[in-house]
């Protein structure tokens, strides 16, 4: 069990494994199912919040224990932060006009190269990084290593 304080809100979780009955699921390379209980309450309104999810994993026990499932469970949301919110926000991709044949896919993969570049030179903040380079050609071609 872990109890964080964090983005006004204390939360308490718990996470369970087992490989009890996995051999009857009909799903191929289950290695053990889990469930991760979340309580928390917001500080500022008392409002308290209880849920549970249910998952399956391919990790065999010797691979992946409770904490391990816990820590992958949150990591998840890291890559939503990360990525997917920045695409939404930052570049309103959800209002694109690409959307047709390949433009769709072409775009995203824009955005996330455009993304990770700004990541691997330290940028922090994706918006400011891009305002940033969008005042000098010098700077995006820098960036690149031209």
């Amino acid at each position: 069990m872990t109890l964080d304080k964090g983005h006004g809100r204390l939360e308490r979780r718990s996470v369970q494994v087992s490989t009890a009955g996995i051999d009857m699921l009909d799903f191929p390379y289950v290695g053990q199912v889990f469930r991760i209980e979340r309580e928390f309450v917001f500080l500022r309104t008392g409002v308290r919040h209880h849920e549970v999810v249910y998952g399956l994993t391919s990790l065999e026990p010797a691979w992946a224990d409770p904490a391990r499932i816990g820590r992958l469970a949150r990591g998840h949301w890291e890559i939503e932060n990360r990525l997917h919110y920045v695409r939404d926000v930052t570049f309103d991709e959800d209002r694109s006009q690409a959307r047709t044949r390949r433009g769709p896919r072409a775009m995203a993969s824009l955005r996330n190269f455009a993304i990770g570049c700004l990541r691997v030179a330290g940028s922090r903040n994706i918006a400011r990084g891009l305002r940033s380079l969008g005042r000098s050609w010098s700077r995006i071609l820098a960036l690149l290593g031209l």
